[in-house]
C-alpha cells in the first residue's frame, strides 16, 4: 500500500494557542505533495499544528501574514486547523502563495533601496481551492529605488512560469555539448543512487552509500550542510526538483516552538540532519515520517549552528540558477527565514559582532578548541546575510530586519578584515603588542599575549600571502588555517580584494602543505568545489584546474572517500566512510563550474563598497570616535 507521509518534530511542552498537539507530527497532504502541504488546504488533510507554525513566531510570523493578506486561523478543540476565506456571501478554504514579485531582488546594502514605507502589495485571489494568485500588484512608486520603475507593475503566472522555464532550459544546457568520461559518468550514477526519496518525492541524499559500510551510523540520513555540493551538482544540470523539495521539506522540520526545556531545539533552528523512517500502523498499514536530528544524537550533544546559515545560501543560489523566485518569495518561506535571522541576530552578552558558537558546532563536529567565534561559522554568517539582504519580500515588517542585517554585515566585514588577518606585517605588530592596555584607544584591544604566536608560523608564512586566522577572543588568537572559513571569506567578499588574493597566493605558495582538499589536520575533498569558486572569482582558474586534476587521480580508485589521514593526504582516513556523497557531488560540481566559469558568477558575490560607509558604532554622545574604515578602504583601493 502506498504509505501516508507525516514528519516528527520536537513538540515537547508544546501548545498551539493553548490547544495541546493530539500527536507529536505533522499531517502532510496523502499525495505526499510537499508544496501543496504548504499552500494547498484540502478537506482530507488535518494538520496538528500549522504549517506555517504560528505557535511561538512573534512578530515574525504577524509580518508575512500582513505581507501576504492571510486571512484569520480558527482552531478547533480537536487541535485540527480550519481555514476560511470570504468571497461574497461563500466560506471557501484558499491557496495563497506570496508572490513578492520584484525587480529589485539583486539590489543591496542601504535600507532605503530595499524598503519604502508608502509600498504595499496586494494579492489577488480568485476561484477558491487549489488555485493560484491571479496576480500581484504593487502600487505607489518607490523614489528611492536606483533607476526609475514603473508605477503599476503586474506579474501574471504565465509570465512567471514562462520566466521560472527560461532559467530551468538555461541551466539545461549544461555538459550538453560533450560525452562524459568514465568517471564523471560513475560519479553520477553514484549520485543518483544516493538520492532519498519521500512518499514518492526526491528530498536529498544520504551522507555516504557504502553497500559494504555494516554499520552507517547517521550517514544512511540526509545532512543539510553534506547536501549542498548534491544540491548544486542537479541546479547546474537543470534538475531543480530535489532541490526544492529539499528545501520545502527542510523548511518544514524547522524548530517553532520556543520552550524552557535545555534539551530542546531554539526558535527557528533548522536540524543537522533528517531520516525517512517508516512507521507500522494498524492493518497492514504503514506510513513515512521525516524524522529530524537537532544535534540530541550528534557528537557532544551540540546544536548545529552551519545548518540555517547553509539553508539560506541555498535557497538564494536555487533561485539565481533556475530563475524561480516564486519560491524565495512564498509566505512560508520569507517566514522561515526571518525565523533563522532572528535566532542568528539575537542580541546577548557577546561584545563582538561576530556569532558566538559552541566548539563543535558546525562542519568541524569534534571538539577541536574552535568554541567562541570560529571563522567558518563568521564566513558563512557573512554570506547567509547577504543572501538575505537579496530575498526578503519588500514590506513594512521587514524594514527593521533589513536594517540590522545592514548594521551587522558592516560590523562584522571590518571585525573580520582587521582583527582575523594575518601576514608578514600583522605578525610584526603582534609580536611588539603591550598587554594589559586600558582605554578605547588601546593597540591590542583584545589583550592578545605575544607569546601565542607559534614558532612554526614564523617560518611557515610567505613573504607575500595571508589569511584569515581560525579564532580570535580575548586574550587568545587561534593561529591554524583552516580553509572552509578563508575560502568562503573569498567566496562572500568578507575578505578585501587584496585579503581574498593573498589567501590564494598563501595556497599556492604552500601547496604541499595546503593540498586541493586541506581543512585543518586532515584532507576534506568536500572543498574542492568551494575552492574552485573562490579560484574562479578571483581569475585563478589554474589553481581551480591544478586541484581538480589532482582529485581526479585519486578518489575514483579510493572509492570516494570522505577524508584523508595525514598532512598531505597520503593516507585514506581511518574512520572515512567510503562513497562520500559530498566527495562524489563536490567533484561533479567543480567540473560544471569549470566548463562554466560563468555560472560560478551566480554563486559568488562582489565587493560592495556601500558597506564601508556604514557605521553602527558613532555614539557622539559619550565621547566615543567613530571606527575608522580608512584601514579597510585602503586596502580596497590598492
Amino acid at each position: 500500500m502506498k504509505p501516508t507521509c507525516r514528519i516528527l518534530t520536537s513538540c515537547r511542552n508544546s501548545a498551539l494557542f493553548g490547544f495541546p498537539p493530539a500527536k507529536c507530527y505533522h499531517g502532510l497532504a496523502k499525495n505526499g505533495n510537499l508544496s501543496k502541504f504548504c499552500v494547498n488546504f484540502e478537506q482530507i488533510c488535518q494538520f496538528h499544528t500549522n504549517p506555517f507554525r504560528v505557535s511561538g513566531s512573534g512578530h515574525v510570523f504577524d509580518d508575512a501574514l500582513k505581507a501576504s493578506q492571510v486571512p484569520s486561523w480558527s482552531f478547533g478543540q480537536s487541535g485540527v486547523i480550519s481555514r476560511s476565506y470570504s468571497v461574497g456571501t461563500t466560506s471557501r478554504g484558499v491557496s495563497v502563495i506570496a508572490r513578492l514579485a520584484s525587480k529589485f531582488r539583486n539590489l543591496s546594502t542601504s535600507i532605503e533601496t530595499r524598503v519604502n514605507e508608502n509600498n504595499f502589495e496586494r494579492i489577488y485571489v480568485q476561484g477558491g481551492i487549489n488555485v493560484k494568485p491571479v496576480a500581484v500588484e504593487r502600487i505607489d512608486k518607490d523614489e528611492n529605488v536606483v533607476g526609475e520603475e514603473e508605477s503599476r507593475l503586474e506579474v501574471s503566472d504565465e509570465k512567471q512560469n514562462v520566466s521560472n522555464q527560461e532559467g530551468l532550459d538555461e541551466a539545461k544546457v549544461v555538459n550538453a555539448e560533450r560525452e562524459y568520461s568514465d568517471i564523471e559518468k560513475d560519479a553520477w550514477k553514484l549520485l543518483r543512487d544516493s538520492v532519498v526519496t519521500y512518499c514518492g518525492t526526491p528530498v536529498g541524499t544520504v551522507a555516504a552509500n557504502d553497500p559494504g559500510d555494516k554499520q552507517p551510523l547517521n550517514y544512511d540520513q540526509v545532512f543539510i550542510r553534506d547536501f549542498v555540493p548534491s544540491a548544486l551538482a542537479f541546479l547546474l544540470k537543470g534538475e531543480g526538483e530535489i532541490v526544492k523539495n529539499f528545501l520545502l521539506h527542510t523548511l518544514q522540520l524547522q524548530s517553532w516552538e520556543k520552550t524552557v526545556d535545555c534539551y530542546s531545539p531554539g526558535q527557528g533552528l533548522m536540524p543537522a540532519s533528517f531520516k525517512v523512517r517508516t512507521v507500522p500502523l494498524d492493518g497492514n498499514k504503514y506510513e513515512e515520517v521525516l524524522d529530524p536530528d537537532f544535534g540530541e544524537s550528534a557528537i557532544g550533544r551540540v546544536a548545529p549552528v552551519d545548518s540555517g546559515l547553509w539553508w539560506i545560501i541555498l535557497l538564494r543560489a536555487y533561485g539565481k540558477i533556475t530563475g524561480d523566485y516564486a519560491l524565495q518569495e512564498r509566505v512560508d518561506v520569507q517566514t522561515g527565514l526571518k525565523m533563522i535571522l532572528n535566532l542568528c541576530l539575537t542580541d546577548g552578552f557577546d561584545m563582538f559582532p561576530s556569532l558566538l558558537v559552541t566548539d563543535g558546532s558546525c562542519m568541524i563536529d569534534r571538539r577541536m578548541g574552535i568554541h567562541g567565534h570560529p571563522l567558518e561559522i563568521q564566513a558563512l554568517f557573512y554570506s547567509a546575510l547577504r543572501c538575505s539582504r537579496e530575498m526578503l519580500a519588500l514590506n513594512d515588517g521587514s524594514k527593521i530586519l533589513v536594517r540590522a542585517i545592514n548594521n551587522r554585515l558592516s560590523a562584522l566585514s571590518f571585525h573580520i578584515r582587521e582583527y582575523y588577518w594575518v601576514d608578514m606585517k600583522k605578525i610584526n605588530e603582534i609580536y611588539r603588542y603591550k598587554t594589559e592596555e586600558y582605554s578605547t584607544e588601546a593597540t591590542n584591544k583584545f589583550n592578545i599575549y605575544p607569546e601565542q604566536i607559534p614558532l612554526w608560523l614564523m617560518d611557515w608564512i610567505p613573504e607575500e600571502g595571508g589569511y584569515f586566522i581560525g579564532n580570535l577572543q580575548p586574550a587568545h588568537m587561534d593561529f591554524r588555517f583552516f580553509t572552509l572559513g578563508n575560502l568562503w571569506s573569498i567566496v562572500s567578499s568578507l575578505g578585501t580584494p587584496k585579503q581574498n588574493d593573498s589567501v590564494l597566493n598563501l595556497i599556492e605558495a604552500k601547496w604541499d602543505d595546503l593540498p586541493w582538499s586541506y581543512h585543518n589536520g586532515g584532507s576534506w575533498p568536500t572543498l574542492l568545489w568551494q575552492f574552485t569558486l573562490a579560484c574562479l572569482k578571483m581569475g585563478r582558474i589554474d589553481l581551480a584546474q591544478k586541484a581538480a586534476a589532482l582529485a581526479e587521480k585519486r578518489l575514483r580508485s579510493d572509492r570516494w572517500p570522505e577524508y584523508y589521514d595525514t598532512r598531505t593526504g597520503k593516507f585514506i582516513g581511518k574512520q572515512s566512510r567510503l562513497y562520500q556523497t559530498w566527495t562524489i557531488a563536490g567533484y561533479l560540481t567543480t567540473k560544471m563550474l569549470l566548463e562554466n566559469p560563468e555560472k560560478a558568477a551566480l554563486l559568488f558575490w562582489d565587493e560592495d563598497y556601500e558597506l564601508l560607509e556604514i557605521c553602527v558604532c558613532a555614539l557622539s554622545k559619550s565621547g566615543r570616535k567613530k571606527c575608522s574604515r580608512g584601514a579597510a578602504k585602503s586596502q580596497i583601493l590598492i
